[in-house]
């Protein structure tokens, strides 16, 4: 669900899902998150696809419990990935969970809470987009009061693409499904304060993403 990717031996004969943009935004991202998570955050995360992100930040973010997720048709590789790397040479204090199966689609899927934040990287404009509204709700759901949804990929403003590139890749991905494609972020935001996630932030991140981040109603100040 995390973009393209291609197959590299972790160790002979044992072939592990990579996907390259993975690579590229993991640093970004973990900036990101360092502003936003509280001290030794339970996280839980939607579409873990290769499982790169999850082993990057828990070496990086002291005392954070992550919790992998992804589709069953995913869950073989980001199994390899985490069982290989996930294991070792982690932030002090933090814990690197066992993946488990989650389709947004599915209600009886979402584990239970409450995670003080909910973290999902370019999977809202691969899912159907009745799916994504499920996803603020399971997120709703999952979260605990002042708890936070955020949400890393290209993003439309107002309708309109931010870029050359994410107006190509809509079409591109519109060719393949009709039901995929670039969610509009007022959009997004409006369906996330239906679920009682309020905006808190819409940040420019590279290569013309964006990264969106809700606050579920009911923190104490």
């Amino acid at each position: 669900m995390l973009g393209p990717t291609r197959m590299v031996p972790a160790v002979p004969s044992l072939p592990v899902r990579f996907s390259e943009a993975c690579e590229r935004n993991k640093e970004p991202i973990l900036l990101v998150l360092r502003d936003w998570l509280p001290p030794r955050a339970r996280v839980l995360e939607v579409g873990s696809g290769s499982g790169q992100h999850a082993v990057h930040f828990a070496r990086h973010l002291a005392g954070l419990r992550w919790q992998p997720s992804d589709r069953a048709e995913y869950l073989g590789d980001l199994r390899e990935r985490i069982s290989l790397e996930g294991r070792r040479d982690l932030a002090p204090g933090a814990r690197l969970a066992d993946p488990i199966e989650l389709d947004v689609d599915r209600t009886d899927q979402w584990p239970q809470g409450p995670y003080e934040a909910v973290f999902s990287a370019n999977t809202t404009h691969i899912m159907a987009a009745a799916s994504v509204p499920r996803l603020l709700a399971g997120a709703a759901q999952v979260l605990g009061p002042g708890g936070l949804l955020l949400l890393y990929g290209p993003f439309l403003g107002g309708g309109v693409p931010t870029a050359a590139s994410n107006a190509a890749f809509d079409a591109h991905l519109r060719s393949l499904d009709p039901s995929m494609g670039v969610r509009d972020a007022g959009v997004v935001t409006e369906q996330a304060l239906s679920f009682g996630l309020e905006a808190l932030a819409d940040g420019e991140m590279p290569a013309n993403n964006r990264i969106l981040v809700f606050r579920k109603r009911g923190a104490t100040s």
